[in-house]
């Protein structure tokens, strides 16, 4: 029954999108200029000289001169060009600085590579418009002396008028102007981590959301678990044993399936940070296709902020709730007179206590990245991260019959002594090079060094009728260090009138773990209703007895198309091959040291389509898989090793801009995980498995976000997840996975007042709604539902910002998730007030 409700939503789905293709193709207005545009295409040529002789987009705009008209509230920035086309800036602020980016143009100045002005109108200091690496987009960047400026950038055709000649539009047709008052908004139109390029998000078959920092400041958020509940189909499940965050994306936990501009990090030993970020994207669904062995629920990115080009800089001061003091500073701009060296530096300190109590923690994180201009065509950026930290951790409370256990949110069932050290050091480049307006190439490399102790009583059994909680020593050490290497080269060409952007990648990455474990000898017990905390500490590294030391090498080559058949019809097409060779050994103390070695090749294909009937709205379909090696020591009976789990995703959907500034996303999906080990049915011996297990997801999504007035700002979401064990031997077979709520929902919206005396006065409201889910597959209790309400109110006068926010408004009690068990469930904070203050100068 609710296969059939999913198929019927598909079917409905796709008569829509027919119906709205048919007309269109129909429309005896343009059907002539689509046969003539389909008999172009008949002979395209297709050698390899003639591709890069051609001209990437012989329909780009040039750009021929550059004209500054003052006005009497700020500047016009007049782009003139041949024909008097259209321009359609799509802009955004860096503190205060507008940045204009107008696709499909090429910059043709006369006597210069580029635009420069100092100081043309009250309040700007400077004006530059430059070219981008991928040669088929042109920036334009206005600094306020001051403040963000008000600008206006538009096109002209090319005059010695002192006032900008206006071309004629099409009917349906608008100018797009960009300024710097109305781009401030949570709508951001443009992503890499979908397609490994800048593409526009409409563009692209496939369900991305982007959380922009401005949503982070408006929240005071310093997690990313806090910030992906502002998307759908993403939960947060809380800290790993309080030290590290765990998610779900559309039904499936993705606790290794988070990169930072897109290479992956080490999400598993620390919390990440969210100072250095200009905004977090999330990609639902299977995603190897370019990042190699994920899990099939999609993946996070963290996009992090860039060296500016001119003076930034801004330091923030926070204090709340459980004796939390923080403090944070941004710092960028230029090295040298002529810009060609700039710098940029987040740095943030944290010290806080906890609604849990013995719980604290303490962590100091510096990022300093650096540009240089190499040449004309040649840029290096130099990237490092450094992240130190103390914290208790912290395995929340056991459920107790069919829910969490009746106790005090305070309740902490460890000790005193316990704790976590962390110690994350990330050193990397960009290297980008244009070798011309069509052709561009950039390497990545990072290396990541981990260093990571453990030091708590495990949680071991519960007694629920005397509440007496067994408790196991443990402790670990582990080294981890991740050298990662990435190579893209990017062409723009056309074969006939089809144009293509493509990507040809070679990945690389070698991953080495050291660890050692303690003995996990008996710990003394605990009452979870009446606690003694006997406070004394066992030995660490004398008690270690099993060691293990693990290799991973992982080579990945990809190729990707973005087609444009006619400027309305759109595919995307790619695949990647995958080695995966894993070198991993086991020794338990006094015995011989075991070896597995493991080698595994997947190839991952991806396939979408994309439609725009009218400018503003985009049908989309798409088909993508990943891939997941079993772990190398998980072996059969017969000592043989398991294939790679799958995934497979059919989605459709629709993206739309309802307004100017604000758009939506609509997704319906299908997703499936494969080879699943489970037991052998037929097999007398325990220890035999086969890999026919299945674990389905299949959902409803709805995104919202942008700006609906000035100064008047919105991101929702809705999602309904349905995720269950399709196929199973074991009994689970019909289950709902644990963690999963079907219905999941979110709004915040925010308010600032734009006029008069009260300007930079402004109001957030928010609510969260989660319902109730398993807390385990064995659907043995339920974490209840919960509606939770956060607030703000800020104030901005000249450079300087003043916030208060509360979380959990009316202290709701809630759970945000479990270890997939019953003795560890997270506790949700109770109301908790945060004030801040920041200055930019």
């Amino acid at each position: 029954m609710k296969n059939s409700q999913l198929l019927k939503s598909l079917i409905v789905v796709s008569s829509l999108w027919c119906l709205a293709i048919e007309p269109v193709l129909a429309n005896d207005g343009k059907q002539e200029r689509i046969n003539s545009q389909l008999e172009a295409l008949a002979k395209p040529s297709i050698r390899a000289a003639d591709l890069l002789a051609q001209d990437a987009n012989p329909t780009a705009v040039k750009i021929t001169g550059v004209k500054l008209n003052p006005t009497s509230t700020g500047l016009e920035v007049i782009l003139e060009t041949a024909t008097g086309a259209i321009l359609k800036p799509v802009n955004r602020n860096e503190g205060n600085t507008l940045i204009a980016d107008i696709d499909n143009a090429v910059l043709a100045l006369p006597e210069q590579s580029e635009f420069k002005a100092e100081n043309p109108a009250a309040g700007v200091s400077a004006v530059t418009v430059t070219q981008l690496l991928d040669g088929q987009t042109a920036r334009v960047t206005v600094v306020g002396s001051e403040a963000l400026p008000i600008v206006t950038v538009k096109g002209s055709e090319a005059t010695t008028a002192q006032q900008p000649v206006q071309p004629e539009l099409e009917e349906g047709e608008e100018e797009i102007v960009a300024t710097g008052e109305q781009e401030t908004g949570y709508r951001v139109r443009n992503s890499t981590t979908g397609t490994k390029t800048d593409t526009p998000l409409r563009d692209i078959p496939q369900s991305i959301q982007v959380i922009p920092k401005e949503v982070l400041q408006d929240r005071a958020i310093i997690r990313i678990g806090d910030a992906v509940q502002n998307v759908s189909g993403v939960n947060y499940l809380g800290g790993y044993q309080g030290f590290s965050e765990r998610f779900s994306v559309r039904g499936f936990q993705n606790f290794f399936n988070i990169f930072r501009d897109g290479i992956r990090v080490d999400g598993y030993t620390s919390y990440l940070e969210t100072t250095d970020l200009e905004r977090i994207e999330v990609l639902k669904g299977p995603a190897s296709v370019l990042f190699g062995d994920a899990e099939p629920g999609g993946i996070i990115n963290l996009v992090s902020k860039l060296p500016l080009r001119d003076p930034f800089y801004r330091a923030e001061a926070t204090f709340g709730s459980y004796s939390t003091y923080q403090g944070s500073l941004d710092l960028s701009g230029p090295l040298n007179s002529n810009k060609s060296a700039l710098y940029r530096f987040n740095g943030y300190y944290e010290n806080s206590g906890s609604f849990r109590d013995f719980v604290e923690a303490e962590r100091l994180f510096l990022a300093p990245k650096l540009k240089f201009a190499l040449g004309e065509k040649t840029f290096l950026t130099l990237d490092l991260t450094w992240t130190n930290e103390t914290r208790t951790p912290d395995d929340g409370i056991p459920a107790i019959g069919n829910r969490p256990a009746n106790l005090p949110r305070n309740r902490f069932l460890g000790e005193p002594f316990q704790n976590i050290k962390s110690n994350v050091f990330s050193a990397g480049y960009l290297l980008e090079h244009q070798f011309n307006d069509r052709w561009s190439i950039n390497n990545i490399f990072r290396a990541q060094l981990v260093n990571l102790e453990r030091y708590f009583p495990l949680f071991d059994s519960l007694d629920e009728t005397t509440g007496e909680l067994g408790r196991l020593r443990y402790f670990s050490e582990r080294q981890d260090n991740a050298f990662s290497s990435q190579t893209n080269l990017i062409g723009k060409f056309s074969t006939g009138k089809i144009k293509h952007k493509l990507l040809l990648g070679f990945e690389y990455t070698k991953i080495t773990e050291d660890g050692t474990f303690g003995d996990f000898e008996p710990y003394d017990s605990i009452n979870i209703f009446n606690p003694t905390y006997d406070g004394s500490e066992y030995p660490k590294k004398a008690s270690e007895t099993f060691f293990r030391d693990d290799s991973v090498d992982k080579y990945g080559f990809y190729i990707q198309d973005q087609i444009e058949i006619l400027p309305n019809l759109k595919l995307l097409a790619g695949g990647r091959f995958d080695i995966f060779r894993q070198t991993r050994t086991e020794q338990d103390l006094g015995q011989p040291k075991l070896e597995f070695k493991q080698t595994d090749n997947r190839f991952s294909p991806r396939f979408g389509i994309v439609y725009q009937p009218i400018d503003a709205v985009s049908l989309y379909a798409s088909y993508t898989t990943s891939f997941a090696p079993s772990f190398g020591t998980s072996r059969n009976g017969n000592l043989s090793p398991f294939k790679p789990e799958t995934g497979r995703q059919f989605e459709v959907g629709v993206k739309a801009d309802l307004l100017k500034n604000l758009s939506a996303t609509l997704a319906v999906y299908d997703l499936r995980k494969q080879n699943i080990v489970v037991d052998d049915p037929n097999s007398a011996d325990p220890n035999d498995s086969i890999q026919v297990g299945e674990q389905a997801s299949q959902g409803i999504e709805f995104d919202l976000a942008g700006e609906i007035l000035p100064g008047w700002k919105i991101i929702a979401s809705y999602g309904y997840t349905n995720a269950f064990i399709s196929k199973d031997t074991t009994g689970f077979e019909g289950q709902q996975k644990d963690n999963v709520p079907k219905h999941t929902a979110s709004l915040w919206s925010s308010y600032e007042i734009q006029k008069g005396s009260l300007r930079g006065l402004g109001f957030g409201l928010g609510v969260f709604f989660v319902g109730d889910r398993f807390g385990d597959l064995d659907n043995s209790y339920v974490l209840p539902g919960y509606v939770r309400t956060d607030a703000a109110l800020f104030y901005k006068r000249d450079n300087w910002r003043v916030g208060l926010n509360v979380r959990n408004l009316f202290g709701q009690r809630y759970f945000t998730g479990s270890d997939g068990g019953r003795l560890s469930i997270t506790v949700g904070e109770p109301i908790t007030v945060i004030g801040s203050i920041g200055v930019e100068f």
